[in-house]
């Protein structure tokens, strides 16, 4: 079955002329124009603003003039991930799609459902006729995965919406009211290097889930970078270690799915012995979770020029401290991670050291103690630390009328309650609030699972529900 043939189709014929389109973070230009394009031809008002956001706007259809007018905002960028035997250009290649059953997937990459399946969404009702619904103006901002910084550089005036409905949540039954903020941990070093004086060792990590590193860091899945971190330690404990390279994981919102250092021993003989012992412990700690995890630990051979033992061993242990995962659950909301860290990247080639950290938290206080904790311990080794695209959270408004009409259509529609949540990852309405304090603000969306992996789908009986309720919602907006 062809993606033009599933329901609702005009959503899915708009999915697939978005995704042919390449459109990595911070490098839009071309799906910029595209949208632009799609707005000019539809003969609507239509701009872009000075980083790159654009806004199209459209009257309200006959009869609905006199209602609160409605922002749709989704996100351009895509995350690009692949798996590492593809071979795929995310910056000049279109998605390469499939139907898997009730799922829409792409073959060995990212799918860019989050968050292209709420910008066909959009497109849909941009270039429908026959939908009724308040006046409308889409937003569509970039490098949300990133930065943020098409969030960030929205303007005060630009908007005049007074609801702002985000289509970039994962759930269908959830109805999303608060987000987490984060910041950009960033640890270097530079190291002085030096002719290895033992025997090479590659020790490599692959086949995990990798997944988001907000919405899946309560998941207990496993992390590249950590495990090869406790492989390292492991060494330690009987000889001195020499560290080559190390490259391990990818994009800051990404839990590592692979990794690989290349070491010096004095005794690879002793070292893998060891080091094996420590992966089968490994292996039965992840074999419900990460049911594809492979560790290879073999001899190998490097060109490449070492740190010195002294050195290895604080970048080892530095490695080893480094909090990853949840550090502090909410107090306040049942079953919501406050504070995280993703330990993201970890890069070590001529000497050279770089750490990326993505830290998040629904609060201002603990995102900043947990990326403080990160600091001192890089601090106490001697390394360089810098914070950076600090964002803030979305604090949660619950009794808020457009909260309380979507609550009452899903219940009437679907025969239950939906979810009222707050979520664990970054969204763009807390930053958008900052500029526009009297819009409210839900997020809400298809069920997509493995974002930010290459794992990624998309539900196809969700989207069908989703279309459903996003034309109820926009026929039963209150008036102004």
């Amino acid at each position: 079955m062809e993606l033009s043939n599933i329901e609702p189709q005009i959503i899915w014929k708009n999915f697939s002329k978005l995704n042919a389109v390449p459109r990595p973070s911070k490098k839009e230009e071309k799906v910029i124009a595209f949208i632009k394009g799609f707005g000019e031809d539809l003969g609507l008002e239509t701009k872009v603003d000075e980083v790159g956001n654009v806004i199209i706007k459209k009257p309200a259809s006959a009869g609905m003039e006199n209602r609160k007018s409605i922002v749709l905002q989704s996100h351009l960028d895509m995350v690009c991930q692949k798996n590492n035997d593809v071979h795929f250009d995310f910056e000049t290649e279109g998605i390469k799609m499939e139907i898997d059953g009730d799922w829409v997937r792409a073959k060995g990459t990212t799918l860019g459902a989050d968050n292209g399946l709420g910008v066909a969404t959009i497109m849909s009702i941009l270039e429908s006729s026959d939908i009724p619904h308040p006046a409308l103006e889409a937003l569509f901002t970039i490098d949300e995965e990133t930065g943020m910084t098409g969030a960030l550089g929205l303007k005060p005036g630009q908007l005049t919406g007074q609801i702002l409905l985000n289509l970039d949540t994962e759930e269908d039954d959830e109805i999303d009211i608060g987000c987490a903020g984060g910041v950009d941990v960033t640890i270097t070093q530079s190291y002085p290097t030096e002719a290895s004086k033992g025997q090479v060792v590659r020790i490599e990590v692959k086949g995990l889930q990798g997944g988001h590193s907000g919405m899946d860091i309560h998941k207990g899945f496993g992390n590249a970078n950590m495990i090869l971190g406790r492989l390292l330690y492991k060494g330690l404990e009987n000889q001195n270690i020499q560290l080559l390279s190390i490259d391990g994981g990818g994009l800051r919102n990404a839990i590592p799915r692979e990794g690989v250092a290349i070491v010096s021993v004095r005794n690879a003989q002793d070292f893998i012995e060891v080091a094996t012992g420590l992966k089968k412990e490994i292996l039965e700690e992840f074999a419900s979770v990460e049911p594809g995890i492979h560790i290879n630990i073999e001899n190998s051979t490097s060109a490449e020029k070492a740190l010195s033992e002294a050195d290895s061993r604080k970048v080892i242990l530095t490695l080893k401290s480094l909090h990853n995962g949840v550090y502090r659950m909410s107090p306040d909301v049942a079953d919501l991670v406050e504070a995280s860290n993703n330990v993201a990247r970890v890069e070590l080639k001529e000497g050279e050291l770089k750490i990326l950290n993505l830290t998040r938290s629904s609060v201002d206080s603990s995102k900043y103690s947990t990326a403080e904790q990160l600091k001192s311990v890089a601090e106490l080794a001697g390394m360089n630390v810098e914070f950076s695209g600090s964002y803030p959270g979305w604090k949660p408004k619950p009794g808020s009328e457009i909260v309380q009409i979507m609550e009452k259509i899903y219940t009437e529609k679907f025969g239950e309650k939906p979810h009222v949540v707050a979520c664990h990852a970054g969204l763009e309405c807390g930053i958008i609030g900052a500029n526009y304090p009297e819009m409210e603000m839900v997020s809400f969306g298809p069920t997509i699972r493995g974002a930010h992996s290459p794992d990624e789908r998309a539900n196809i009986p969700s989207a069908q529900k989703f279309w459903s309720f996003l034309k109820d919602i926009l026929a039963n907006i209150p008036q102004k």
